[in-house]
């Protein structure tokens, strides 16, 4: 927010969300819903596709993170 000039105050009530939830996708402990991604699109001129396909970026990149912790067995058909 800050390249903005917006507060995270100023910015969740023009969003019309509490500064909690949006401080909360900020800091990285709650998602962008597709709510959001419309509220984020309207605020913003831009899609709420996009902001869903950064929101599956992001947390398929933390998915692989772990992918040599997953206990998963290759499939091949017999």
């Amino acid at each position: 927010m800050e390249p903005l000039g917006l507060s995270v105050t100023a910015a969740a009530d023009a969003l019309g969300v509490s500064r909690e939830t949006l401080s909360a996708i900020l800091n990285g402990k709650a998602g962008i819903s597709p709510e959001m991604a419309i509220r984020l699109s309207i605020a913003f001129d831009t899609s709420a596709d996009s902001w869903l396909n950064q929101q599956s970026q992001y947390e398929l990149w933390h998915a692989e993170q772990h992918r040599k912790e997953l206990k998963v067995r290759r499939l091949v058909a017999a």
